[in-house]
Protein backbone atom coordinates (compact mmCIF):
# COMPACT_ATOMS: atom_id res chain seq x y z
CA UNK A 1 0.00 0.00 0.00
CA UNK A 2 1.35 3.41 -0.94
CA UNK A 3 1.02 6.38 1.39
CA UNK A 4 -0.69 9.25 -0.43
CA UNK A 5 -0.11 12.35 1.68
CA UNK A 6 0.41 14.00 5.02
CA UNK A 7 -2.22 16.68 5.70
CA UNK A 8 -1.51 19.91 7.54
CA UNK A 9 -4.45 22.13 8.47
CA UNK A 10 -3.33 25.64 9.30
CA UNK A 11 -4.29 29.27 9.67
CA UNK A 12 -0.81 30.14 8.32
CA UNK A 13 -1.48 28.84 4.81
CA UNK A 14 0.80 31.16 2.80
CA UNK A 15 3.73 30.79 5.22
CA UNK A 16 3.30 27.02 5.25
CA UNK A 17 3.16 26.87 1.46
CA UNK A 18 6.32 29.00 1.18
CA UNK A 19 8.18 26.77 3.68
CA UNK A 20 7.53 23.57 1.75
CA UNK A 21 8.22 25.19 -1.62
CA UNK A 22 11.25 27.34 -0.78
CA UNK A 23 12.91 25.46 2.10
CA UNK A 24 12.02 21.83 1.39
CA UNK A 25 11.96 22.23 -2.40
CA UNK A 26 8.59 20.62 -3.09
CA UNK A 27 6.52 21.67 -6.10
CA UNK A 28 2.78 22.23 -6.33
CA UNK A 29 1.24 19.21 -8.05
CA UNK A 30 -2.42 20.04 -7.43
CA UNK A 31 -3.88 23.42 -6.53
CA UNK A 32 -7.54 23.69 -5.62
CA UNK A 33 -7.41 27.43 -4.89
CA UNK A 34 -8.65 28.24 -8.38
CA UNK A 35 -11.74 26.16 -7.57
CA UNK A 36 -12.40 28.20 -4.44
CA UNK A 37 -10.83 25.71 -2.00
CA UNK A 38 -7.77 26.59 0.10
CA UNK A 39 -6.05 23.27 -0.56
CA UNK A 40 -2.68 22.65 -2.19
CA UNK A 41 -0.78 19.39 -2.72
CA UNK A 42 3.01 19.52 -2.99
CA UNK A 43 5.41 16.73 -3.99
CA UNK A 44 9.04 16.07 -4.80
CA UNK A 45 10.22 15.55 -8.39
CA UNK A 46 9.33 11.84 -8.28
CA UNK A 47 5.91 12.55 -6.79
CA UNK A 48 6.74 10.38 -3.78
CA UNK A 49 6.60 12.96 -1.00
CA UNK A 50 3.16 14.54 -0.89
CA UNK A 51 2.11 17.21 1.58
CA UNK A 52 -1.47 18.50 1.56
CA UNK A 53 -1.88 21.97 3.07
CA UNK A 54 -5.40 23.08 3.91
CA UNK A 55 -6.20 26.71 4.69
CA UNK A 56 -8.25 26.85 7.90
CA UNK A 57 -8.56 30.56 8.76
CA UNK A 58 -8.36 31.13 12.48
CA UNK A 59 -6.93 27.68 13.22
CA UNK A 60 -4.72 27.67 16.31
CA UNK A 61 -2.42 24.98 14.81
CA UNK A 62 -2.17 23.27 18.23
CA UNK A 63 -2.62 19.76 16.82
CA UNK A 64 0.30 20.23 14.44
CA UNK A 65 2.75 20.11 17.35
CA UNK A 66 2.15 16.36 17.53
CA UNK A 67 3.03 15.80 13.87
CA UNK A 68 6.58 15.10 12.67
CA UNK A 69 7.78 14.84 9.06
CA UNK A 70 11.30 13.81 7.95
CA UNK A 71 13.22 14.66 4.77
CA UNK A 72 16.54 13.52 3.33
CA UNK A 73 18.22 16.84 2.53
CA UNK A 74 21.36 15.23 1.15
CA UNK A 75 23.51 17.22 3.58
CA UNK A 76 22.13 17.93 7.07
CA UNK A 77 24.95 20.35 7.94
CA UNK A 78 24.43 22.42 4.81
CA UNK A 79 20.63 22.50 5.30
CA UNK A 80 21.05 23.51 8.93
CA UNK A 81 23.37 26.39 7.94
CA UNK A 82 20.80 27.54 5.35
CA UNK A 83 18.03 27.62 7.96
CA UNK A 84 20.23 29.41 10.49
CA UNK A 85 20.99 32.04 7.82
CA UNK A 86 17.20 32.44 7.43
CA UNK A 87 17.06 33.05 11.20
CA UNK A 88 15.08 29.90 11.90
CA UNK A 89 15.43 28.18 15.25
CA UNK A 90 17.04 24.77 14.65
CA UNK A 91 18.10 22.01 17.00
CA UNK A 92 21.69 20.84 17.30
CA UNK A 93 22.84 18.10 14.92
CA UNK A 94 22.21 14.64 16.36
CA UNK A 95 24.13 11.55 15.32
CA UNK A 96 22.98 8.42 17.15
CA UNK A 97 25.16 6.28 14.86
CA UNK A 98 28.13 7.36 12.73
CA UNK A 99 26.30 7.23 9.38
CA UNK A 100 23.16 9.14 10.48
CA UNK A 101 23.03 12.92 11.06
CA UNK A 102 19.90 15.01 11.52
CA UNK A 103 18.35 18.06 13.15
CA UNK A 104 14.86 19.45 13.74
CA UNK A 105 13.05 22.70 12.98
CA UNK A 106 9.43 23.78 13.34
CA UNK A 107 7.54 24.81 10.21
CA UNK A 108 5.27 27.90 10.38
CA UNK A 109 2.29 25.76 11.48
CA UNK A 110 4.24 24.13 14.32
CA UNK A 111 4.97 20.79 12.64
CA UNK A 112 8.34 19.28 13.65
CA UNK A 113 10.42 18.79 10.51
CA UNK A 114 13.50 16.56 10.59
CA UNK A 115 16.24 17.03 8.01
CA UNK A 116 18.74 14.21 7.57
Amino acid sequence: MKMLQVTIRTGKFEEELAFYKEIVGLKIVRDLREKGRGIVFLADSEGDTCIEIIDVPGADDAGNRLLSIGFDSGDADKMREKLIALEMEVSPIESPVPYVRFFFVKDPAGVTVQFM
